[in-house]
């Protein structure tokens, strides 16, 4: 006889969703050092944290710290309000970057490189299903999009690809990396976050379609 049991609300599930938030951050942060150690490029923002650490000598994970502590700033004046995964998110990125930068060992050799960026894909895919499905807040990079969205009424569309547009061009002057990397992600990430967070996502009522707005690249 089928089960006729329902989830429980969100509401109830806030340590499944905590813990859930937090392995998706590890597995993200994870993703970008994959990608920093492929050579091949990395994502947009990241050409951007990229730029600012080797201009300024600073570890690229302490920039991200830095990056997203700065635009949670921004939230401000755009009146958005963090959430507790917002706040992790701007930290934990960050620190499990700086610590597998150490972990991870450089290859010369190019299908080390091409795994590495397959891994770095497939690990930020499933951290921003697992992330995404938790909704526990907005990145700082996405709010600063949906601020812009909320506050000014330009579309999240235009907002996402204006930004994206102005920290790649910033991060190559500043001496970040744009190769094969930083276009398979522009272009195969979105599908593949789609399959992670139908998969992942711990509410119905959220829609792939969140991955337009809610995706932190």
């Amino acid at each position: 006889m089928p089960s006729t049991s329902t989830p429980r609300p969100l509401r109830e599930r806030f340590f499944e969703r905590l813990a859930r938030c937090a392995a998706g951050l590890f597995c993200f942060g994870a993703g970008i050092a994959c990608f920093v150690h492929s050579n091949l490029g990395v994502p947009p923002w990241d050409v951007l944290h990229q730029g600012i650490s080797e201009k300024a000598d600073i570890k690229m994970g302490t920039v991200i710290i830095i990056v997203g502590v700065v635009l949670l700033l921004a939230w401000i004046p755009l009146r958005m309000k963090p959430g507790i995964g917002t706040i992790m998110n701007a930290i934990q990125i960050g620190l499990v970057e700086n610590m597998m930068e150490g972990l991870l060992p450089d290859s010369d050799l190019i299908l080390a490189r091409v795994a590495y960026l397959a891994a770095g894909m497939l690990f930020i895919a499933f951290g921003s299903g697992l992330y995404i499905g938790a909704e526990l807040g907005s990145g700082p990079r996405d709010g600063l999009m949906l601020g812009l969205n909320k506050r000014f009424g330009i579309s999240i569309r235009l907002a996402r690809t204006t930004v994206e547009i102005v920290v790649l061009v910033v991060g190559l002057i500043l001496g970040g990396s744009i190769w094969l990397g930083t276009f398979v992600f522009a272009f195969g990430i979105g599908p593949l976050v789609q399959k992670a967070l139908h998969a992942l996502r711990m509410s119905p009522s959220l829609n792939e379609s969140a991955t337009g707005q809610a995706l932190e690249m």
